[in-house]
């Protein structure tokens, strides 16, 4: 008895591991760098997006493939409502990567346009992080697990959301909470 009762203790643990490692991540840390390895698209007359352009804002990011059934169904229709939203104010600015870290040869720069344009995403930088040799910056540094993704920063540079799918109501209100 004590033996199975030994064995379904390290299962469960096991299991409760894994479950907190799939879920991804860094709730309530600092953000590191929104960096892409190409910058395809970017608003008329802007630059890309640096640490110190950031800096203050709050920051919806949304990452995204450009095969991923999700990512269409609900991660851009997300993103196209919150920046609508909020796209004329200069607290808060949305950006877009796609994060390849599957399907190299169909996740390219050029789809990533495509989506930009497909989208009508003219006023969110579009970037691509992410090939064969070199994983995504963006993934690693946000432990994303997967697309679509979505990360909110607020002012403070602190990660306030991190996870999969985010219903265009929960985000702008979280914005709004944050702007306050």
């Amino acid at each position: 008895m004590h033996k199975y009762l030994a064995l379904l203790t390290i299962l469960i643990t096991t299991c409760t591991s894994q479950a907190q490692e799939t879920k991804g991540g860094i709730l309530n840390q600092e953000a590191p760098a929104i960096t892409a390895d190409k910058w395809v698209s970017l608003p008329p007359g802007s630059k890309a997006p640096t640490p110190e352009s950031l800096k203050g804002k709050i920051v919806y990011l949304y990452c995204f493939q450009s095969w991923c059934p999700g990512c269409h169904s609900s991660g851009f229709p997300t993103l196209q409502k919150v920046s609508t939203h909020y796209k004329d104010d200069k607290d808060v600015q949305c950006i877009t990567i796609q994060t390849v870290f599957e399907g190299f040869h169909t996740n390219t720069t050029q789809k990533a346009l495509k989506m930009a344009k497909d989208y009508k995403l003219t006023g969110i930088p579009v970037g691509h992080s992410g090939s064969k040799e070199k994983p995504s910056t963006i993934m690693s540094g946000f432990k994303t697990r997967g697309t679509p993704w979505t990360i909110i920063i607020g002012k403070d540079g602190i990660v306030k959301y991190n996870s999969f799918h985010i219903k265009p109501e929960a985000a702008i209100k979280l914005i709004d909470t944050l702007k306050k």
